[in-house]
């Protein structure tokens, strides 16, 4: 599995679309071993992160803040969003490798071009389970 986490400074960045790098993480989830790897963000045009993220085969993404229509494009490509994560980097990795990461409510708000909050439970959003 690879997971993508929105990096500004070594922390989950609170806007998605804005944060300076990605940071990768794929992990083998049967020796709970990891690696990872950090990438500059390719740029803040409609759809174009999605797109960049899947073509590094990112099954999940983790954020701070995502906007409904970033949402939308991710759903479109079969990958997951989980919104409302704060915290190093670091602290992420050990929350997924030991099941406790949980999201929330996005931590963008509406206006001002950030995307509109969202919960991950939304009814339009929807989730896939990775074995």
């Amino acid at each position: 599995m690879i997971i993508s986490i929105s990096t500004d400074n070594g922390m989950v960045s609170a806007h998605f679309g804005r944060c300076p790098q990605f940071t990768l993480v794929k992990i083998d989830e049967e020796e709970k071993k990891y690696e990872t790897k950090v990438i500059p963000n390719p740029g803040h045009q409609m759809g174009l992160i999605p797109k960049f993220l899947n073509e590094q085969g990112v099954d999940v993404v983790i954020a701070g803040g995502m906007g409904r229509r970033a949402i939308g494009f991710f759903n479109q490509y079969g990958i997951e969003t989980i919104v409302g994560v704060t915290g190093s980097i670091d602290e992420v990795i050990q929350k997924i490798l030991d099941g406790t990461l949980e999201g929330g409510k996005s931590l963008c708000s509406p206006g001002g071009g950030k995307g509109y909050g969202l919960d991950r439970t939304d009814k339009d959003h929807t989730h896939h389970k990775h074995e």
